[in-house]
């Protein structure tokens, strides 16, 4: 903006400066000077969803004849404008802000407005036109429903689908080979690559279900609920039009809350997709740091598998090849763990009729999404789909493995099978061997008990539990 053009711009308030390029009118100027607080905006698909409301609003009250044609087809366009992203350079309002939002909403009604106003030729006002039938009570609420949604149905779940497939993919390829499975980070009975990559696509695909499961909650929506949940100033018909208008053009399915108390005094629903997107990310976070510790050393670590050599690790050790991805992912887990902290204490925050922490939840939930988003197609691409693994390496580990020892249970008993299992440990030998000086079991016999493919199926199972 031109620091040194500016123009006069009048609301209920007074006068004030605006910068003479800028769509905005006074009330959003006066969010700028008094909200210097982060420099963080509203998302992108905040303000789209915003554009999207508008939109809507303007078809609506047309048809329900609250609106004049040529006012309404200038909102109409302007709306999609914002919603296309063609002027979010004129969204400036930090994201600490009222908590009603309103000062964003505003923004965007005052945005509408000048460029209708420019587009019809006649005075469009931000309140009067481009509000109409709605208040920022509603809008916001709606605008992070929509948001969400949109965010996740076009970009998270569908980044957990390719995420689950390149498993799938992995698996088909590497899923034979044995390994040593741990627990407590210890040596224990063995799984085969495939069967422990297969808790990995399961957890996603769990997360994808969650999530999936709460688009219901919010495909409810606030607007027609305006100032309190009564309706007031709204055509009684508007909700339900606009929000059929609203699922056409975003191609979500919305339809208006039974319970606009609950829509604008809570964001219930805000909080339980946060809730699964940390749960998500607690699964992303436990599968990263699988990966880390597959492919610690290379020799003085597990060195199952070799991650792709993406960057030099290190300013100062040559030929350092640190895990990038996988930490990568381990710092966004983190981050969408604290975010939903944030909107579970923001959520709490509706006193009586209104919720006052509304645009924290917005930036925090859709800063999550697009986090997951991302990671999860950062981890399938360049962490899970070209991992080498170390064979020689996983067999040397799993045939000196004394737990393998377990399988003798039932024919030795498990007294017996911890002595043997403590003095292949202490000796370095293979279990089979020392096993062979302790028991009556021939080789063969041996053999077939203390087979590690074997003990990966199902009927390899052995009586006992404890990990």
């Amino acid at each position: 903006m031109a620091n040194d053009d500016f123009r006069i711009e009048r609301d209920s308030l007074g006068e004030l400066k605006v910068p003479g390029d800028a769509l905005w009118g006074a009330q959003t100027q006066r969010a700028v000077e008094n909200f210097p607080i982060s420099g963080l905006r509203m998302p992108r698909d905040f303000i789209r969803a915003l554009g999207l409301i508008k939109w809507a609003a303007a078809t609506a009250n047309v048809e329900l004849n609250g609106l004049d044609a040529k006012r309404a087809a200038a909102i109409q366009k302007a709306a999609l404008e914002v919603a296309d992203g063609r002027h979010d350079r004129h969204f400036p309002v930090d994201v600490f802000q009222t908590g009603s939002g309103t000062s964003s909403n505003m923004n965007a009604n005052e945005v509408i407005a000048r460029l209708a106003t420019q587009f019809a030729g006649v005075t469009v006002h931000p309140n009067d036109h481009v509000n109409m039938s709605q208040s920022s009570n509603d809008v916001i609420p709606t605008a992070i429903h929509v948001s969400a949604l949109l965010g996740v149905e076009q970009h998270l779940l569908p980044a957990l689908a390719y995420l689950s497939a390149i498993i799938s993919r992995r698996i088909g390829e590497v899923g034979e080979v044995v390994k040593t499975g741990r627990t407590h980070l210890m040596d224990a009975m063995p799984v085969t690559l495939g069967q422990e990559m297969s808790g990995w696509r399961t957890q996603i695909d769990h997360g994808s279900a969650r999530i999936m499961e709460s688009r219901v909650r919010l495909q409810a929506i606030a607007l027609g609920g305006t100032a309190v949940g009564t309706g007031v100033n709204a055509h009684p018909r508007f909700a339900l039009r606009a929000s059929r208008y609203l699922s056409v053009k975003s191609g979500l399915e919305l339809k208006p809350s039974n319970n606009y108390f609950e829509a604008l005094s809570s964001q219930d629903a805000a909080v339980e997709l946060s809730g699964q997107l940390r749960t998500l990310a607690v699964s992303m976070m436990k599968i990263a740091n699988d990966l880390r510790w597959m492919n610690s050393g290379p020799l003085a670590g597990l060195g199952e598998i070799a991650l792709p050599a993406l960057q030099p690790g290190s300013s100062i050790m040559p030929g350092k090849v640190n895990p990038v991805i996988p930490e990568a992912v381990t710092m966004v887990a983190a981050q969408v763990m604290g975010n939903d902290a944030t909107v579970a204490i923001a959520g709490q925050s509706g006193n009586f009729q209104l919720n006052v922490m509304l645009p924290v939840i917005a930036y925090n939930l859709l800063q999550s999404i697009d986090l997951l988003s991302n990671a999860a197609r950062a981890l399938g691409d360049s962490a899970l789909a070209g991992f080498t693994v170390n064979q020689p390496r996983i067999e040397e580990a799993l045939n000196r493995n004394p737990i393998l020892v377990t399988a003798l249970n039932p024919i030795i008993g498990y007294e017996a099978g911890a002595r043997i299992a403590k003095q292949a440990y202490a000796s370095g030998r293979p279990i089979k061997e020392v096993a062979a000086e302790h028991t009556q079991l021939s080789a063969e016999e041996l053999a077939k008990h203390l087979d590690p493919r074997e003990l990966t199926k199902p009927g390899g199972k052995v009586e006992g539990g404890g990990g």
